[in-house]
């Protein structure tokens, strides 16, 4: 016991000393300038007077971001609790609930600064390390001119999108990997996976100071590279479900298969808990992309309608497809559309149509239950709850169909031209499907090499798997020394 959490303290402290060091020798021209993407008031001119949040947004968001941590807690938990067999049940809730209170305290000690402030174009810098400088009255920008959020509001938000994205990879190494490993794997995963993708991604210092073609240029060049490339993603189809889902699929095949899979019934022990579990993600989903849109605004009306129609949408398409395939529709075929077209419609939320949405989540509907049937065997994997199928698949599909249905001419919103102040005219979806392209295989590259060295890393350490028998006993009782069901 001692040993492996000295081994865990000593690999947490090697991950934060090589990332603070990659930080500071890539971008050191930006070590006193640093910015956190909320300082709009901070970079403005002395004379103008402080931006000052308005308190509808303020609630807004702070209730969203509750809704986003209700996703993982008890959402994901019970969600993935339920796929789980009966002895194995505990220990996806303990992976959930001690994942996601590790991430939080990361995001306040280095994962905010390294994702939301000025450094390079693949990571932030050191100015918001352990939160300094950041006060009740520091602001966030948003993305209309003039109006901001308390910087504290938009820290907490983006921090409970880190802890459900790293959650989500345990799904697809579930009942057979070390408590410990999964620990020390999180750990380097968000420090070298999630920060550079969401910096990439998400990073930009606001539209304040945008006054002409110039200024423009000067703030994009300060943007993260994927911004400035031009990749739309609302609410986190690439920095969520594409960065998670294909560190879960790499890790089912370093990990190996579960004892007994393709010989043994591996089915869900509960139901109900799967149906409560997707459920809470539906409604916990309206502050996930909805609040993405850091106000209380038409854009995030949008996102919330986009969020009921498509899940809706997906919901049908999966169970009537299961229907025709097997003769009936099934609870967990409803349950797992629900999550599809949640999915899907991440990336797209705030810049398609509600038609577009509909599309978007009845093809998220079909694909994805392509995704965990055929092209789970052509992989020939043990992703034991599917998470590339429905995550990988439903993000790669949604941030792609962004780049169709965000056309103004199929009712999407365009690109907004922060200088006209009005929509881009010239939208080109053949143009936006080769950026959206771009963000999706950078994505999938960058995750997929740092998830197989960090696993690689770990095993070294510590080992990534139970013993066989500790595993055919069930990892409750194993691991965590409790069990769900007492007879």
């Amino acid at each position: 016991m001692l040993t492996w959490m000295k081994r865990l303290l000593a690999g947490s402290a090697m991950a934060l000393a090589i990332g603070a060091t990659s930080v500071m020798v890539a971008s050191p021209a930006f070590a006193d300038e640093a910015k956190p993407v909320a300082a709009v008031a901070a970079a403005a001119v002395a004379a103008a007077p402080a931006l000052v949040p308005n308190k509808g947004d303020t609630a807004w968001v702070l209730v969203c971001t509750a809704l986003v941590i209700l996703m993982t807690l008890p959402g994901l938990a019970l969600f993935y609790g339920g796929l789980t067999r009966s002895k194995n049940i505990l220990s996806v809730l303990v992976q959930c609930m001690f994942v996601f209170a590790l991430i939080t305290v990361l995001w306040s000690l280095y994962g905010y600064s390294f994702a939301f402030t000025e450094g390079g174009a693949f990571i932030g810098g050191l100015d918001r390390l352990f939160l300094q400088g950041i006060t009740p009255d520091s602001v966030a920008a948003t993305f209309s001119k003039g109006v901001v959020i308390p910087e504290y509001v938009f820290m907490a938000f983006q921090a409970a999108f880190a802890t459900i994205t790293c959650c989500l990879i345990i799904g697809s190494f579930a009942e057979r990997a070390k408590f410990s490993a999964i620990i020390l794997f999180v750990i380097l995963w968000f420090t070298f996976s999630y920060l550079p993708i969401a910096h990439m991604v998400w990073f930009w210092p606001g539209p304040d100071d945008i006054k002409d073609a110039a200024s423009l240029e000067a703030i994009t060049a300060r943007a993260g590279w994927l911004w400035q490339k031009g990749v739309l993603d609302f609410a986190g189809g690439t920095v969520v479900h594409i960065n998670a889902a294909i560190a879960g699929l790499v890790g089912s095949f370093v990990i190996g298969k579960r004892l007994g899979y393709g010989k043994e019934a591996m089915k869900p022990h509960n139901l109900v808990f799967v149906m409560i579990g997707a459920s809470l993600l539906w409604f916990g989903w309206f502050g996930f992309n909805a609040g993405s849109a850091l106000e209380a605004n038409g854009s995030a009306a949008l996102a919330f309608v986009n969020t009921l129609l498509a899940t809706a949408a997906a919901v049908l398409t999966w169970s009537v497809a299961e229907w025709v395939h097997k003769g009936k529709p099934s609870m967990l075929g409803g349950a797992s559309g629900c999550v599809a077209g949640l999915v899907a419609i991440t990336p797209a939320a705030g810049f398609v149509g509600p038609m577009g949405a509909l599309a978007i989540g009845a093809a998220a509907g079909v694909v994805c239950l392509w995704g965990v049937t055929g092209l789970k065997k052509i992989l020939g994997s043990d992703d034991s709850l599917d998470v590339f199928g429905v995550h990988g698949v439903g993000g790669i599909l949604g941030a792609l169909l962004t780049g169709v249905f965000a056309d103004p001419a199929l009712g999407g919103t365009g690109i907004w031209d922060y200088v006209a102040n009005a929509a881009a005219p010239d939208y080109s979806i053949a143009s936006q499907l080769w950026i959206q392209s771009q963000g999706v295989i950078v994505t999938l590259i960058w995750s997929g090499v740092v998830s197989y060295i960090a696993y690689k890393l770990v095993d070294i350490v510590i080992g990534l798997r139970v013993k066989e028998d500790e595993e055919r006993e069930g990892l409750d009782i194993t691991s965590h020394g409790e069990s769900a069901y007492e007879s």
